[in-house]
């Protein structure tokens, strides 16, 4: 059963969608969702200096993308369109007679504008509680060339709209002062404000703005993070919840979020949080899931050779899934299981130096290609065998077979990911090392 909640996200296309109008759209669709509410999409595209269509398609497309969908707006329609403010002259036309009719406006040089009441306003603000606020001055609504202001057409956008809850940045409530005088001056309750937190720089003082590093939707996407951990992340900045859980699904998030929780203190963007929650998530994809995606980034970045096997894709993603930070690292992490002429990073060299690595992996060479059965239980044994009778810890084995058959000092379980590669494939990699690099 829908409520009479209505909120609002109401951009400006003027630039790619950044991390603080994410949470904004989020913060109005988690209440939206959490009281079955509306969520309207309003676009205010009336500064057609800055406005391009590129900007309105990646804004939809990061919505999207991150699975904000709105139930009235662009694409979708609704009974209080049209929806790009743009289209909305008529609207503004009808809603400045109103005024002029009551007495309320008067021009001068060209410009209409609003004459306000002088009274101080008391602005019961849903985070930040009672807020006093003062507009001394009338102020234009119209401007000389005949365009209505941020302030006129936002309020009107509210009231035709039926919104009941503004849910907006901190950085707006210098501005109700205006959108108050509107409301009075139009006769009209003013909807529930809640002005949440700024999002700070990750270090320094200021709002996080679109030239810090981090701070575009874009990047994540192009990043391959998962849209559910970048709204995990986003609804920690500013909310907490009651149990002080931090990896929640978006459904838990929707059930638990409301206004009250939400803090009236600024959050401090933390990428590294972010990467955190975002690997987390990716750990607790299912195993389908997960395949789905990883097939997905290994096309787009032209690993198409890697999912010939289905097979031996998934059990190459069942090990490596839990070590991940984000799809990004990907292809990277698996692309030796493909490559017979894999690099050997010299780092990685230098750690099995102590060991010595050309005496273990002759050894290793002799008993592995003994096996008859080459499962992940033989060759742990195998191991340890030769560990028990050398005396030797079983790290001097399995550090130089990990750089022998990957080039690398780290990665899945050892013991796994040998039966992936094969015994002829790892036998024959322990000999390209030995005439390679400890020849």
């Amino acid at each position: 059963m829908t409520s009479s909640v209505r909120v609002r996200f109401a951009p400006s296309p003027t630039g790619y969608f950044h991390i603080g109008g994410a949470r904004t759209a989020l913060f109005n669709w988690l209440y939206a969702k959490h009281t079955q509410g509306t969520f309207v999409l309003r676009i205010e595209d009336t500064d057609t200096e800055r406005n391009t269509k590129e900007s309105l398609n990646s804004l939809l497309s990061n919505l999207r993308w991150l699975g904000l969908d709105w139930d009235e707006g662009p694409d979708v329609g609704g009974p209080y369109g049209p929806y790009f403010q743009s289209e909305r002259n008529e609207v503004y036309q009808r809603y400045l007679e109103q005024l002029r009719q009551a007495g309320c406006v008067y021009e001068k040089e060209g410009a209409i504008w609003l004459k306000v009441s002088g009274a101080t306003q008391t602005l019961d603000d849903l985070i930040h509680g009672p807020v006093q606020r003062l507009e001394e001055k009338d102020f234009v609504i119209y401007r000389s060339n005949g365009t209505p202001v941020f302030h006129f057409v936002n309020v009107v956008d509210d009231i035709d709209m039926h919104i009941t809850h503004v849910i907006r940045g901190e950085d707006h409530l210098s501005n109700t002062n205006k959108h108050l005088e509107l409301y009075r001056a139009f006769g009209v309750t003013p909807p529930k404000f809640a002005h949440i937190p700024l999002i700070l720089k990750t270090s320094g003082p200021g709002k996080m703005s679109k030239r810090d590093s981090g701070s575009l939707v874009e990047e994540y996407r192009q990043k391959y993070f998962l849209p559910e951990g970048i709204i995990n992340y986003l609804s920690l900045l500013g909310w907490s919840p009651k149990n002080d859980r931090e990896i929640m699904p978006i459904a838990e998030i929707i059930a638990a979020f409301d206004l009250k929780d939400v803090n009236n203190t600024n959050a401090r963007f933390d990428e590294k949080k972010l990467m955190f929650i975002n690997a987390e998530h990716v750990k607790n994809l299912s195993p389908e899931a997960f395949y789905q995606q990883g097939v997905i980034v290994l096309k787009e970045t032209g690993h198409e050779n890697a999912i010939h096997d289905t097979n031996r894709l998934k059990a190459i993603f069942a090990i490596v899934q839990e070590k991940l930070r984000s799809f990004e690292e990907l292809p990277h992490f698996i692309e030796y299981f493909f490559d017979e002429s894999y690099p050997f990073e010299p780092e990685a060299f230098k750690k099995i130096e102590k060991y010595q690595p050309k005496q273990r992996l002759l050894e290793l060479k002799e008993k592995l290609s003994a096996l008859t059965n080459f499962s992940e239980e033989n060759i742990e044994a195998c191991i340890h065998t030769l560990s028990e009778t050398n005396q030797i810890p079983t790290g001097h084995y399995i550090h130089p077979l990990r750089f022998a058959v990957s080039g690398r000092s780290v990665g899945p379980s050892l013991y796994h990911m040998l039966p992936i590669l094969g015994q002829s494939t790892v036998l024959a990699r322990i000999q390209r090392c030995l005439d390679t690099q400890l020849s």
